[in-house]
């Protein structure tokens, strides 16, 4: 994969849609619905980490089975977690820091990697591997608006999608910044909405989320 492909892939990915949920599955039976549910409210691009024993077999699941479902993981922290999202059926991948190994991985691989940063050196170091889109993380504790409007400054062409704090109360101020593609949140998928399997529910909170986001 060349670098120039690499690039392509997280500018459509982050644009796709304003929310991505970051999905902690607990139970292999609710991936499906809980991603069909997501789409059929608007959110076609997901995230599930990898923070449970059944998350590579969710991705293999929603990706085969989830018609419209932009399938990424989460939570990638070693080259090998790398290769086993990819291979699980993953088209993209986002990490909460990065490394020189994991960017090197990812450069030589074939999934596109949104890596998280933090401090202007971690932005800096990505962009020496090509890239301009990545995730801020943990946004709220990090800075959160002040920080991604500082640095729009010396590098405007860089874009990010926000996740850590983030909320229905705050995302759209996020989402006005000129910097901000997209924001990522678990509030899409409550813990005890899943646990309750109310799948409706999952779909009106997505529908909310796209209906009020605003325009950027």
């Amino acid at each position: 994969m060349t670098q120039s492909n690499w690039k392509i892939q997280p500018h459509i990915i982050l644009n796709t849609c304003p929310v991505m949920p970051v999905m902690v599955i607990q139970h292999l039976d609710d991936a499906v619905p809980l991603a069909q549910a997501l789409v059929a409210g608007g959110i076609k691009v997901l995230e599930i980490t990898l923070r449970t024993p059944i998350a590579l077999d969710a991705i293999r699941l929603i990706s085969q089975q989830v018609e419209g479902a932009i399938v990424g993981a989460g939570t990638i922290t070693t080259p090998e977690q790398l290769q086993a999202a990819e291979d699980a059926g993953a088209v993209f991948a986002i990490s909460p820091g990065l490394t020189p190994k994991l960017l090197a991985a990812a450069q030589a691989g074939n999934i596109a990697l949104i890596p998280g940063i933090a401090t202007l050196s971690e932005l800096m170091l990505g962009m020496e591997y090509g890239l301009d889109h990545f995730k801020f993380f943990p946004a709220e504790a990090a800075g959160g608006i002040p920080m991604l409007k500082s640095i729009a400054g010396p590098i405007p062409q860089v874009t990010f999608c926000p996740t850590g704090g983030i909320s229905p109360e705050n995302y759209n101020n996020y989402l006005a910044l000129s910097n901000v593609a997209c924001v990522g949140g678990s509030w899409l998928a409550p813990v005890d909405v899943v646990q309750a399997k109310n799948w409706a529910k999952v779909t009106e909170l997505a529908k909310q989320a796209i209906d009020k986001a605003v325009s950027i």
